[in-house]
């Protein structure tokens, strides 16, 4: 039976700014009074909309601010971090799949991309089956460097062993969805070691995502998708140690 090539996994902190941490912190306060306002009231299952909510606006702060507050006219730190090292990658002859759970980061990344000279293929849940296919052979014989692809709408049914990097730009809390898109480089066919690397907000709601989900990964390894929604089993202790940070 052939043997797959080496798996290397990384993580990479960076630090916001002072403006982006400001607006960090602000909406974590106003989020951690209002869940712990709606756990009292209404407890974990009457208000799991809001609770999710929640999560996901200090999720889009940690990945840009402009997701949050499209006014907003300062940095990501994130997205500084992926300029930093994304170019050397390429320049070494690198090849990557980039995966957000946000298509409006992904926008964002693009766009960023574009300026800085950097050719991209794009994929998200709105793409029809046909073009799918299209753009991953066009991926695989070399056309571009970097693939652009929302984690839900990527994670299965892609073959793209033209890659030998994964990079994360979000954190989500089931390992399995992660699992699964580096499956689209990391399989038979591939024959160069893979390269996983994920980008993660110092002291943020993203450390207490990937914690939840080490801790409890029998619990996420049931839950295939990486869709938006709060798993059932989780106490009203897992979910408010989410605003710890």
């Amino acid at each position: 039976m052939a043997q797959l090539p080496e798996k290397m996994e990384t993580t990479l902190f960076c630090e916001m700014g002072a403006e982006q941490r400001r607006v960090y912190a602000a909406a974590l306060l106003r989020s951690r009074a209002r869940v712990n306002e709606l756990l009292q009231e209404k407890g974990l299952v009457g208000s799991r909309v809001e609770v999710l909510s929640a999560i996901i606006q200090l999720r889009q702060i940690c990945c840009h601010p402009k997701l949050s507050l499209p006014e907003y006219p300062g940095e990501s730190a994130k997205l500084e971090l992926l300029m930093d090292v994304l170019p050397e990658m390429l320049h070494n002859g690198h090849r990557v799949l980039l995966f957000s759970q946000f298509t409006s980061m992904l926008a964002l990344i693009r766009e960023r991309l574009f300026r800085s000279g950097i050719p991209s293929l794009y994929l998200d849940g709105d793409t029809p089956a046909q073009e799918r296919l299209e753009l991953a052979e066009r991926f695989n014989r070399g056309e571009e460097p970097v693939f652009l692809i929302s984690l839900k709408a990527g994670g299965t049914g892609l073959n793209l062993t033209g890659a030998d990097t994964v990079i994360h730009f979000d954190p989500w809390w089931n390992p399995t969805a992660e699992d699964q898109a580096n499956d689209r480089a990391h399989r038979l066919g591939q024959d160069r070691p893979v390269q996983i690397i994920r980008l993660i907000a110092l002291r943020s709601i993203e450390e207490a995502v990937v914690d939840m989900g080490r801790r409890k990964r029998r619990l996420f390894d049931r839950l295939i998708t990486p869709g938006e929604a709060l798993p059932q089993k989780l106490s009203r202790e897992d979910v408010l140690r989410l605003f710890e940070k």
